[in-house]
């Protein structure tokens, strides 16, 4: 899939490909001599990274990404952005290395975590209230479809992701601590307790320092993961003593799923235990991420490769917040656009903050569109730095849609279409040949214009009488119109016609003209092509428009 590209991708100035070359230094420098770095580091900048895999055999280790899910919640934009942009830099690792180094992608449930906030989307909240910190994993399932609360919501998960194709290998944080996967690193953690202590300590207030132990009892009388202080400790016997809510002084193997860490312990024990190379985070993390990377070294673990994105903002430039439900949500965006629009958004400037909002679908689908439209005609190298390339994995299909998401709006506000029909009446005319099964990704377009439109376009239109300037500039077109050819799909053609009766008119800047057509006819301030729009509505129709709001 990738052979051949590994000397191109040295030169890609795309962020995933900056991204795969630092991860790549980092593995050749953690695995390899120096000797052997330098002979592998030729092998695969001139192609032959196969070769190099072959010869080393600390290259045949997976490189291992990984991104985090609150099994608390339900998958939301977060989640896919958190599994977007990691699986744009695996992929680019892969094009990197011909595909010849082994890679994999976890998402790890943080399925322990006690439940300390009560959802208000969920039926019967009363079965949450009572089972309140405990591991959401021993949460009853408030929906009664699964074992509990944490595997309902890890079923969403992976049938979310599922959804969307992405390539990963899922771990349950319940899964890992009971099944002896991070026992090793636990006792570790328990014989270099007071290491953890010292990183720990000095981030924390002075209430929260009194009591603070980097693990979580889970109490055997009530099964809720507790914030008890560490009261002793046995290394030899790898256990620890608490006080459990009754007072009782109890003592459990730190285990086999009787404690869990604290998050930040947590994060480094993961990275320890599950060698962890890759992992991007927000950049309110970065304090956490800093103090959880000494505890990984305290453990004996290399911290991972880090990434800090930049957060997303409302319409009023706040941040994004579940709990406070503003901003996008994954359901609504795919009312409006094309999952592919969503990750070529993911994709673009995630060191900028960027608005997530209704009114953002419609460029980030046409820029997607425009994107794809170019990437065939491109040489190899400036493939690899084209958003599509990354949106799909090195893999864009062949052809996208011969129409722009803007211009179907204003199809579908123009024509007055409130379902596919009508439209595929336009599309059909104007594509010879085109359906729906043909053209797969324009029937998708349909729905979501039809949605949009509905939802804020119409409620929005706002028509106005045109100017004695306007009304003479489009009457002045009309006649233009009617000169040309009966039933002319040229979209060149009527468009120079368009510029000419502006021009004509004396309008300056151009562009007020533009906005003039926009408001008279369509009831909006901006719109597609205007030559294409006619093209596609038809010139009949056109003519008909304009001798109607004129």
């Amino acid at each position: 899939m990738f052979e051949g590209l590994s000397p191109l991708a040295r030169e890609a100035k795309a962020w995933p490909f900056e991204q795969a070359r630092l991860l790549l230094s980092r593995i050749l420098r953690l695995r390899l001599t120096d000797a052997e770095r330098d002979l592998a580091a030729v092998l695969i900048a001139s192609g032959k990274a196969a070769e190099a895999v072959a010869t080393f055999d600390a290259l045949k280790k997976p490189v291992t990404f990984q991104c985090g899910y609150g099994a608390s919640g339900l998958p939301h934009m977060g989640t896919f952005g958190e599994v977007a942009r990691p699986t744009m830099v695996r992929s680019a690792l892969r094009a990197l290395t011909d595909d010849a180094l082994p890679t994999r992608l976890i998402v790890f449930s943080d399925d322990m975590d006690g439940l300390r906030k009560i959802p208000t989307n969920v039926p019967n909240r009363h079965i949450l209230e009572e089972d309140h910190d405990k591991p959401v994993t021993s949460v009853r399932d408030p929906f009664g479809e699964h074992r509990s609360f944490g595997d309902h919501n890890n079923a969403r998960l992976l049938n979310f992701l599922d959804g969307f194709g992405f390539d990963y290998e899922f771990l349950s944080s319940t899964a890992c601590y009971k099944g002896g996967l991070f026992d090793e690193v636990l006792l570790r953690a328990l014989a270099r307790f007071d290491d953890i202590q010292k990183v720990m300590l000095p981030t924390l207030g002075e209430e929260r320092r009194a009591t603070y132990s980097p693990f979580l009892p889970i109490s055997p009388k009530s099964g809720r993961v507790l914030q008890a202080p560490t009261l002793e400790r046995h290394v030899d016997k790898g256990t620890i003593v608490f006080a459990d809510e009754d007072g009782t002084l109890t003592e459990v193997p730190v285990t086999g799923g009787h404690v869990k860490m604290q998050w930040r312990p947590d994060w480094a024990t993961r990275w320890t235990a599950l060698e962890v190379d890759y992992e991007m985070s927000g950049k309110d993390l970065i304090d956490s991420v800093r103090v959880s990377n000494q505890v990984c070294k305290i453990l004996g673990g290399a911290p991972p490769e880090a990434f800090h994105y930049e957060l997303f903002m409302d319409e009023n430039n706040q941040k994004i917040s579940k709990s406070k439900g503003n901003g996008l949500t994954m359901e609504e965006w795919l009312r409006y656009g094309a999952p592919e629009s969503l990750a070529y958004y993911m994709f673009q400037s995630p060191k900028s903050a960027k608005k997530l909002y209704f009114d953002v679908i419609p460029k980030a689908t046409d820029e997607y569109l425009s994107h794809l439209d170019s990437y065939q005609g491109q040489e190899e190298a400036k493939r690899l730095d084209n958003p599509a390339w990354h949106v799909h994995a090195g893999q864009p299909p062949q052809y996208g849609s011969p129409v722009s998401f803007s211009l179907m709006l204003n199809l579908v506000s123009a024509a007055n279409a409130s379902d596919k029909e009508i439209l595929w009446g336009f599309l059909s005319r104007y594509i010879p040949g085109a359906s729906p099964q043909t053209q797969p990704l324009l029937d998708r377009l349909a729905d979501y214009a039809i949605h949009y439109y509905e939802d804020f376009v119409k409620p929005a239109k706002a028509f106005r009488p045109p100017t004695d300037q306007e009304r003479a500039a489009m009457l002045d077109l009309l006649a233009r119109f009617k000169a040309l050819p009966l039933g002319c799909q040229d979209a060149e053609l009527i468009q120079n016609e368009v510029y000419a009766a502006g021009k004509d008119a004396g309008f300056e800047p151009l562009r007020a003209w533009f906005t003039a057509l926009y408001e008279v006819l369509l009831g909006q301030t901006t719109g597609p092509r205007f030559g294409s729009f006619v093209a596609i509505f038809g010139l009949d129709r056109a003519i008909a428009l304009i001798e109607d709001k004129t």
